[in-house]
């Protein structure tokens, strides 16, 4: 059901959205679920995805592998994770992309913005917590 008259339910306007999106908006949309420890440390659900950030793969052919990110593609919404590759018909191995919310972090890569980052969140989050709880 829709809810908010000014966003669109539409899948044609939905799909070109996503795949229009700039840059910045890209980072947002690839982001992953944090591990249960990291989630009850610092108390957010998720965090968008960067280089050096330490994952294990939840989904797909390669599930339950556990890898450092060595790049984020934003043009293609795809993560390169380390030691994920795929052997070509040459010989050259080349890296396969993972979509991020395929994902789960478990180690994050913590500089001052990131951590300032993670705790507006938290703030954020215990707030909409709060006032969730007067609902009833």
């Amino acid at each position: 059901m829709k809810f908010n008259p000014a966003v669109t339910s539409s899948r044609r306007k939905n799909r070109k959205a996503h795949f229009s999106a700039h840059s910045e908006a890209r980072r947002k949309l690839m982001s992953a679920n944090l591990s249960k420890e990291l989630q009850a440390r610092h108390g957010v659900r998720s965090m968008s995805i960067r280089k050096d950030d330490e994952v294990m793969i939840t989904r797909g052919f390669f599930k339950a592998r556990e890898g450092k990110v060595i790049a984020c593609f934003r043009k293609k919404f795809v993560v390169h994770i380390e030691r994920i590759t795929r052997d070509k018909v040459n010989g050259a191995q080349v890296p396969v992309g993972i979509q991020p919310s395929n994902l789960v972090i478990t180690k994050l890569k913590l500089d001052k913005d990131r951590k300032a980052k993670l705790e507006a969140k938290s703030r954020k989050e215990k707030s909409e917590d709060v006032t969730m709880s007067n609902v009833d």
